[in-house]
């Protein structure tokens, strides 16, 4: 079992006497958690389809053909369409009083995904909300189901956002740490290497991406993180010089420790708090960037699922006041949550809130 620091555990019961940061996390764990099952909850294919005794599990499976529950047609189910067609054949069979054997389809909350276009015959999208078709918020102008596109294009940007937080702690803090502890020559190079690459302009850099190659969301995290990772360095670098005058680190260097050891193992793990505190904010960063880039254009390529290009539908047609409504929501009630949970950690971390000086 892992054994936690007693100083961790208080500042740990502290965040949890924060019960606005506390429910905040709980909440936002609670998206994440829904946005990585979402197929559970938001999908065009079935949960549980039971055909002549036999079960079938489409939602995490393979491709299942139309002939495989007696459609004319060799592509993936429509199973919807099976539904009705199973619901048909349970009525005649009461009718007639005839027994046999009960097919049925379990489907999600919401039927559809997030590539999907729901067309009518005598109507043009965006189609408002409805309960009788199961588009609870409505359709995008193209037709697509507006929670879907919603939900997947939640667990883009969280992803996005942390594998971003990552790749710019892991170099930021390695970088920042060494500057901090070395100094001399080393410092003055990566402090000139930072003033240059901060005068890039990062939108310029993006649209001549884009306009080269289509950007791709590990090709944005790489682009992103090119320009991110310099925020965290300097934060670590000021601290690491503070952090190294004091006694332990003198001590661990008189034992003969590795300049390796006393970074990774004494420097980096009493700063952790500042590491910590700054995390939830570079979070709702990355969400942020991610939805703006979209925006404008030079984010993830359609179709992709992304609150960016939903915004512009929304401004693009204001008279659809759900497309804009609900993700604006969406955007408040995330951000909200992180910057919640943030303010708690930072009031959870900060060493002078819970001192006392004699």
């Amino acid at each position: 079992m892992i054994k936690l620091n007693p100083l961790t555990i208080k500042k740990i019961r502290r965040f949890k006497s924060i019960k606005r940061g506390y429910y905040s996390f709980i909440i936002f764990l609670f998206l994440i958690l829904i946005s990585f099952f979402a197929e559970v909850l938001v999908n065009k294919r079935a949960l549980v389809v039971c055909f002549e005794g036999e079960y079938y599990f489409p939602t995490y499976g393979d491709m299942i053909p139309g002939k495989t529950f007696g459609f004319d047609y060799e592509y993936e189910t429509d199973y919807r369409a099976l539904k009705k067609k199973f619901k048909k054949e349970r009525f005649k069979k009461d009718i007639f009083k005839k027994a046999g054997s009960r097919n049925w389809v379990l489907m999600p909350p919401v039927p559809y995904d997030a590539f999907e276009t729901d067309l009518k015959e005598d109507r043009y999208p965006p189609f408002p909300p409805s309960i009788n078709e199961r588009h609870y918020l409505g359709t995008d102008t193209v037709g697509r189901d507006m929670i879907a596109r919603l939900l997947y294009g939640f667990r883009i940007a969280i992803f996005f956002s942390l594998i971003l937080l990552m790749v710019n702690y892991t170099i930021g803090i390695s970088i920042g740490s060494a500057m901090g502890y070395l100094g001399g020559r080393f410092d003055l190079f990566f402090q000139r290497v930072i003033e240059i690459w901060t005068n890039i302009p990062f939108l310029y850099v993006i649209i001549i991406i884009s306009s080269i190659v289509v950007p791709d969301f590990f090709m944005l995290v790489v682009i992103m993180a090119f320009f991110g990772w310099m925020g965290m360095t300097w934060t670590i670098r000021t601290v690491t010089y503070k952090e190294k005058a004091r006694e332990y680190t003198i001590a661990a260097k008189a034992l003969g420790a590795t300049n390796t050891r006393i970074i990774f193992r004494h420097i980096i793990p009493n700063t952790i708090a500042i590491i910590v505190t700054f995390a939830p904010f570079a979070v709702s960063g990355g969400i942020v960037a991610l939805t703006s880039l979209d925006y404008l254009g030079f984010g993830l390529p359609p179709p992709t699922p992304s609150w960016g290009e939903l915004l512009y539908q929304g401004w693009s047609n204001m008279d659809a006041w759900w497309i804009a409504g609900s993700v604006i929501l969406a955007m408040l009630v995330t951000l909200t949550t992180v910057t919640f949970v943030g303010e708690a950690v930072r009031e959870a971390f900060d060493p002078k809130m819970y001192s006392t000086y004699e």
